[in-house]
């Protein structure tokens, strides 16, 4: 007879004797033939679940799921309790016009200095483009959008002519990004520019709506069962805007991975090295703002999809609270997933986040969202509010399967923020870290298996990557008790996590376990299963998704080899404006001096 364990109620748990537990990841690393080996094992009819069943014993999983009682009752969906109001900021109109929220926001930011732009001197020392030197750019009349439009379209052209192929695209019509130039300098001309992000050039994942380009997830098949007719409501918003789309960017297949690589469209390389990766599975996106391609581009988080890749490529990317943008119109109808801004700045990434947030009716009456704001990033007392924040750091957990120049850099920025602006470092602990990521595997993997399924069983299996099928296998042998063992495991972690956010204001720490992971050559073929890997980018990011939390990554600097390195904010359900203000002081005060990507276009002033 089995033996069975019976956890005690999280509410019984005492939370400074947690003891930490150092995991580590048991499963092959594979590629090339070998992984077209696995996978064949894995779909034979027995052997296949033998397989599968070894493997989730030696991660403890069928432990957990199978043989353990929780107490607790299931939370199928993110459950909040009432938050406070943050201090010193401007609330938006969650159903109002877009156009007006960016004004609201570019109202939140200091007055725009001309300089950055005007300045020969500056180019010394890189920085990015961002969308207010774009504007200005346009209003002075010293660049329009049909001249930047063709810039970006050269580069393009002459990037897919590279060997080896490196897309950063899965989809662009060169004449549809002219016609929407054109019309964006049009209205320059007649002074009727619709916001700030009028004439801004943007990339979307190919999992979001953007049309008339098909939404594949980077499958060479999805077009097939599935049907544009219109954009996404984020993609709507945006379109208000006046922002111009360049097209569909490259990512993991269906999002199932970590890292970015695709064997149907070729792998995105990392900007800031070649033969490294750009993380994934919003690998495009995070890759054309690192490139200076675009200012900005949307992605999807349904397992750290739009922060691994900005922090291994060295640019800001948002995972808002679940529940706070309308997903709509996006290939992620999960409970982990959500759509959210990439740009190389916070300020950007708050232009956007501020035209794109808005609740869709159904979660504003099941989640009763708190009403969004914006951080007041222009006022004098900034410093202040950021001064009196409690920040929480698990120190074992920060330290773990994480390299030392990492920890080192993030312990570094915390050490700072203490010094400069008093704020205070409180030591937590957080329970039952290994028992979060199996219940986000089981719910994810459930979830993406439910929507793919009926496709799937129509043949449409075979025509998917072999690690995308490796991912698919594990998911089959989820049953119907895991998935509920997984929910009471979510509700575990709220609470533990709501109990930690009465002592501390925001959770730092590193956003990757490790910097930009090489690109094995026998990988661009035919795939790469290396989930000790997705089990270093994945370290800090789960309870993201899980919990539905925001959270957001920003560079602080870079390793010995230049690779960047990304700080990552968790914060209170609804508390995006925290962690906005958060990150803006960082990055204005820190002083990193960032490095021009090895792949880097000046689209504004030159090449």
């Amino acid at each position: 007879m089995g033996t069975k364990t019976v956890l005690i109620p999280a509410d019984e748990i005492d939370l400074s004797a947690v003891k930490y537990e150092y995991e580590q990841i048991d499963a092959p690393h594979l590629t090339g033939s070998t992984l077209r080996l696995f996978v064949w094992l894995l779909e034979a009819p027995v052997i296949g679940s033998m397989i599968i069943s070894y493997l989730r014993k030696k991660n403890k999983m069928v432990e957990l799921l199978k043989n353990t009682v929780i107490p607790e009752s299931p939370m199928f969906k993110p459950e909040y309790p009432p938050q406070e109001p943050e201090k010193d900021v401007a609330f938006v109109e969650d159903a109002g016009r877009s156009e007006e929220r960016v004004a609201q926001a570019l109202k939140c930011l200091s007055e725009y200095d001309p300089s950055g732009y005007c300045d020969d001197d500056l180019a010394k020392s890189f920085r990015y483009w961002k969308i207010r030197d774009f504007s200005y750019a346009y209003r002075t009349k010293l660049a329009t959008p049909s001249l930047v439009a063709e810039k970006i379209i050269l580069a393009l052209e002459e990037f897919n002519k590279a060997n080896p192929t490196t897309p950063l695209l899965i989809a662009f019509d060169a004449e549809d990004v002219r016609v929407q130039a054109a019309a964006s300098t049009q209205r320059f001309e007649e002074g009727k520019s619709l916001s700030v992000l009028d004439g801004i050039f943007m990339a979307i994942k190919d999992d979001i709506d953007c049309y008339p380009y098909p939404s594949n997830g980077a499958t060479t098949w999805y077009h097939d069962v599935r049907s544009v007719k219109k954009d996404a409501v984020s993609v709507s918003k945006l379109r208000s805007c006046g922002v111009i789309f360049i097209g569909k960017a490259n990512m993991h297949e269906l999002g199932l991975g970590t890292t970015g690589n695709n064997a149907n469209y070729g792998t995105t390389r990392n900007p800031h090295a070649h033969d490294r990766y750009t993380g994934g599975s919003s690998s495009g996106p995070a890759a054309i703002v690192a490139s200076g391609l675009c200012s900005a581009a949307l992605g999807t988080d349904g397992g750290g999809s739009i922060r691994i890749p900005s922090s291994l490529c060295g640019v800001v990317g948002l995972k808002t609270t679940y529940g706070r943008i309308d997903k709509r119109g996006a290939l992620c109808d999960g409970t982990v997933e959500i759509v959210g801004p990439i740009a190389s700045s916070v300020e950007d990434v708050m232009l956007v986040y501020a035209a794109v947030l808005g609740s869709s009716p159904a979660d504003t009456i099941s989640m009763k969202p708190s009403p969004p704001c914006l951080p007041n990033l222009a006022s004098e007392v900034r410093c202040e509010i950021v001064g009196s924040l409690r920040l929480g750091k698990y120190t074992e957990w920060f330290n773990d399967v994480c390299s030392s120049e990492i920890s080192l850099k993030c312990d570094d920025v915390l050490n700072w923020l203490c010094e400069k602006y008093n704020c205070q470092t409180e030591e937590i602990a957080i329970p039952e870290l290994s028992e979060m990521r199996t219940a986000h595997i089981v719910s994810i993997g459930s979830e993406a298996l439910c929507s793919l399924n009926p496709d799937c069983e129509d043949g449409k299996n075979s025509k998917l990557t072999y690690d995308t099928r490796t991912n698919l296998a594990l998911f089959r042998s989820f049953s119907a008790t895991d998935y509920v063992a997984a929910q009471k495991i979510r509700r575990r972690m709220m609470y533990y996590h709501m109990e930690i956010f009465k002592k501390v204001d925001v959770i730092v720490t590193p956003t990757t376990g490790m910097t930009a992971p090489a690109i094995s050559s026998s990988a661009l073929k035919c795939g790469e299963s290396n989930l000790q890997v997705s089990g270093y980018l994945m370290r800090f990011i789960v309870a993201g998704n899980l919990l539905g939390l925001p959270a957001i990554t920003i560079p602080i600097g870079y390793d010995k080899q230049g690779l960047p390195i990304g700080l990552q904010l968790i914060g209170r359900p609804w508390g995006e404006a925290t962690l906005l203000r958060l990150a803006f002081c960082i990055e204005e005060s820190y002083g990193i001096n960032k490095k021009r990507p090895a792949l880097y276009y000046d689209i504004l002033k030159g090449t």
